[in-house]
């Protein structure tokens, strides 16, 4: 009984896929395979959407400059908090020298920010101290990582902007 219904379901499986019994284990293999690649590749497209975000008016998001410091901040949606920080790290090289502050809001409601502090900086102003700061305007505590990157979260997405701000103002009092 147990093996006939074993078979049933191989068989369903093999007619959901139009493919013989036999084939089901490579064609579910190549389909996580594939499924890895696509996942990918949407991370990537993603990454690029994020950084090559258009203002209303089409041109490019400016860099602006913060107490003499190059600023890059923005909240995205749509992206893992997972991904936020190879974001970062795209963002720090795009700007070349400064800060750079990505808040992404979760379909939760949540929010993940991350801050990366380019290597020339870091004996200025440290990531983790910065990402503190916006965690605290998302309505979290705490955060954490290494000066030129930390990571941390907050319960409330729609506060994305007061967060890039609090980092803008730590900026501008350091």
């Amino acid at each position: 009984k147990h093996l006939d219904e074993q078979d049933r379901r191989l068989k369903a499986v093999a007619a959901t896929l139009k493919i013989s019994p036999a084939d089901v284990p490579a064609r579910v293999e190549a389909l996580l395979d594939e499924r890895k690649k696509l996942e990918k590749e949407l991370t990537e497209a993603r990454k690029k959407l994020a950084l090559g975000d258009r203002s209303p008016a089409g041109a490019p998001a400016e860099n602006e400059t913060i107490a003499g410091v190059g600023f890059l901040g923005k909240a995205v949606s749509g992206v893992a908090p997972k991904d936020l920080k190879p974001l970062a790290d795209a963002g720090k090289k795009s700007l070349g020298s400064g800060v750079v502050v990505f808040v992404g809001a979760g379909e939760d409601n949540k929010a993940s920010v991350v801050v990366g502090v380019t290597d020339d900086l870091t004996g200025r102003f440290s990531a983790v101290d910065l990402v503190r700061v916006a965690s605290a305007a998302l309505g979290g505590q705490g955060g954490g990582g290494r000066p030129d990157m930390a990571q941390a979260g907050g319960p409330d997405a729609s506060k994305a902007e007061n967060a890039i701000a609090a980092v803008k103002a730590a900026l501008e009092a350091a």
